[in-house]
């Protein structure tokens, strides 16, 4: 999976978190010959951006190559007839083969700016960051930004919503005694 930088016009970039795991080689997304991993039938992947400012100080965006010529950029690299006054923040790529096939197919979702804020995300969508948040604070991640454990118990909290088989409850009790580690 990847994602292009967000379109020239715009004040901001996507960074997709990666926790550090190894990943496909950006110049090995469209080479069919090179496996980037198994996703099983009716298995989800969540795959998380932070938008960053563009000329933030320490930007990881900034050191990504591109693979595929640009669909929003204005210079010679793009193919596109997109519009650079739409709405659209950046596009999702994502390349998957049938069992037994060898070429893969292509897949691409346009992601739109609806000026939302966190505090209105959906309550999945909330959790699902403070478990990301929780991670790269455990792992001293250079993505973790200003994150602390006040703020995945506040967005956890958020985001536990119904939780029938206590996982989410079982998270947040994870933090607490994390957090509490690491005050004493």
């Amino acid at each position: 999976m990847r994602s292009e930088r967000i379109k020239a016009g715009q004040k901001f970039e996507a960074v997709l978190q990666r926790f550090e795991v190894p990943m496909l080689r950006k110049e090995d997304f469209n080479n069919d010959k090179v496996d980037a991993g198994e996703i099983g039938a009716g298995h989800t992947v969540t795959a998380l951006y932070e938008v960053v400012p563009v000329g933030t100080a320490n930007n990881p965006a900034t050191s990504v190559p591109s693979v595929d010529l640009l669909n929003y950029s204005s210079n010679e690299k793009s193919t596109s007839t997109r519009s650079t006054s739409s709405n659209e923040m950046l596009t999702v790529k994502l390349r998957y083969k049938k069992p037994d096939e060898d070429k893969s197919e292509l897949v691409e979702h346009a992601v739109t700016d609806t000026n939302g804020r966190f505090e209105n995300a959906p309550i999945d969508l909330k959790f699902a960051a403070a478990v990301a948040e929780f991670g790269m604070i455990l792992r001293d991640s250079e993505y973790k930004g200003n994150g602390t454990f006040g703020t995945v118990l506040e967005w956890a909290r958020e985001g536990k919503g119904s939780d029938a088989n206590g996982y989410r409850a079982g998270f947040i009790e994870l933090v607490r005694k994390a957090q509490a580690l690491k005050e004493s």
